[in-house]
């Protein structure tokens, strides 16, 4: 994809539009006011409640010990028009409009931030009991299942699910989690590195089962693909998430072949004056040499510093700012604290820091002696050292790098 070039002469843009009300689309508002920008911004979202962040969902929230996880920012005085309860609906680019259910929305520059939706699964809608979480309504209604100990099958043993059934043992419910892969995590991590955290679903009273897919959802039952029915009070279904961009069609908004905006490196769609950011965006990483969509919340705090420095300063030129960040991201489950920066796929060796057996243990992985990927759990002072020299592109010593009594930073070449 070409990048996008202001066009000559142009004057800077007055009016900024932001579709999606969530941790991108409200980092990318307050990000431009940070960047000095005087014009109107307007922050669009489909939910009714005042803009607010998702980790919490699946924790305090989930279990009563938050009631929500506002922001904490005055949008007022920030000069940021907020339109909640509005869902957008289509973009004309030619017209310069954004076509919402209160009506169109002229913009000089707009940022789509729409984020992404749950997968949901087959069959299963409408029938009651079965649940997603991904919205605080989600997790309000999801409250008082915890709180009345109902038996819960998990679908999917991804990251949200792991995270789901941690919350409903806490909270004394008697908890299946049903994978159709071969193993938690299957799609994130290799069959190595995930092996070990199998473990955990045993050790916090969570039955798992693997190579299991769900037949039908009954009322009150979960049905499996061998005859197998669980009993189930309340079904929770975490089987992944798509970049919410259905809204896009015809627009002329290119779209990747998981249905998410295709972004350049400077964040800057294949519509002029269209950017996009957060999980419904993929973006091309010179780092590591291969397009990525990053579902994190990190990404999603990242990015919109670099919408915001492009808007304010305009696309061009040599001092146009580039994304091209480490990914990471972090996730709470079965009393561990898990976390991982970087991207490993073309990794070609893997070193192991500590017993994976043990409460806290790394796992490195290095591309020609350099580092380019890391897990550490409960291990956070790897975590920090380790991104930073990934960041850096430092090359390891590998013999230095799996002694878990050295400090990470020690195996450096």
């Amino acid at each position: 994809m070409s990048e996008q070039t202001q066009e000559p002469g142009r004057s800077a843009p007055r009016r900024v539009v932001v579709a999606g009300a969530g941790m991108a689309g409200v980092q990318t508002a307050a990000a431009l006011r940070e960047r000095g920008f005087t014009g109107t911004v307007t922050l669009i979202g489909a939910e009714p409640h005042q803009p607010y962040d998702r980790p919490p969902l699946s924790k305090a929230v989930l279990l009563g010990k938050a009631e929500d996880s506002a922001f904490d920012l005055d949008f007022e005085e920030l000069g940021i028009e907020l339109r909640l309860g509005c869902e957008v609906l289509g973009l004309r680019p030619a017209d310069h409009e954004l076509d919402t259910a209160a009506g169109p929305v002229p913009y000089d520059v707009l940022v789509i931030a729409t984020g992404a939706e749950p997968v949901r699964l087959p069959g299963a809608e409408g029938v009651p009991g079965v649940h997603l979480l991904r919205t605080l309504d989600d997790a309000e209604r999801l409250r008082p299942v915890l709180a009345r100990q109902h038996d819960i099958v998990v679908v999917g043993a991804g990251w949200i699910g792991a995270e789901f059934a941690t919350a409903a043992r806490e909270a004394g419910c008697a908890v299946t989690v049903v994978e159709a892969r071969e193993r938690p995590l299957a799609e994130a991590l290799p069959a190595e590195v995930t092996a070990p955290m199998a473990a955990w679903y045993a050790e916090a009273g969570v039955a798992l089962r693997t190579r299991t897919r769900v037949e039908r959802v009954e009322a009150d039952a979960v049905v499996l693909d061998d005859g197998t029915r669980l009993p189930a009070g309340a079904v929770v279904v975490g089987i992944g998430a798509r970049p919410a961009t259905a809204w896009l069609a015809g627009s002329g908004v290119a779209l990747g072949e998981r249905g998410e905006v295709v972004a350049d490196s400077r964040l800057t769609t294949s519509v002029p004056d269209v950017y996009a950011v957060g999980d419904c965006a993929s973006f091309p990483s010179g780092r590591y040499g291969e397009r990525l969509l990053v579902h994190h919340w990190d990404n999603a705090l990242q990015g919109p510093r670099t919408v915001a420095a492009n808007i304010a300063g305009g696309p061009a030129g040599p001092e146009a700012a580039v994304y091209d960040p480490v990914p990471y991201f972090w996730s709470e489950q079965f009393g561990r604290f898990v976390q991982y920066a970087g991207h490993h796929a073309d990794a070609d060796r893997t070193v192991w820091r500590g017993d994976p057996a043990g409460a806290a243990w790394s796992v490195c992985w290095l591309r020609e002696s350099r580092l380019v990927a890391l897990l550490a759990v409960g291990r956070p002072r790897d975590l920090a050292q380790g991104r930073r020299l990934i960041e850096a592109g430092t090359a390891m010593d590998a013999e230095l790098l799996a002694d878990p009594a050295r400090p990470l930073k020690s195996a450096a070449a």
